[in-house]
């Protein structure tokens, strides 16, 4: 049986950390920021743990 491929875009988008939880960068923060107050800047540069429904997906996107 050939080997499971790795999905690229999804390993573009997300992280696993170290706990096995699956990270994500918020949308929003790429362009158009004179528009944006200060605080929502502010909140989209942490990072977003992924729904644990999609979580199972983009691991197995992963090949983990």
């Amino acid at each position: 049986m050939p080997k499971q491929k790795t999905n690229k875009s999804v390993v573009k988008r997300v992280k696993v950390t170290g706990s096995g939880k699956v990270t994500r960068r918020s949308p929003g923060a790429g362009h158009l920021k004179s528009r944006k107050s200060p605080k929502r800047l502010r909140r989209f540069r942490s990072e977003k743990a992924v729904d644990s429904t999609f979580a199972k997906h983009a691991k197995r996107m992963m090949g983990m």
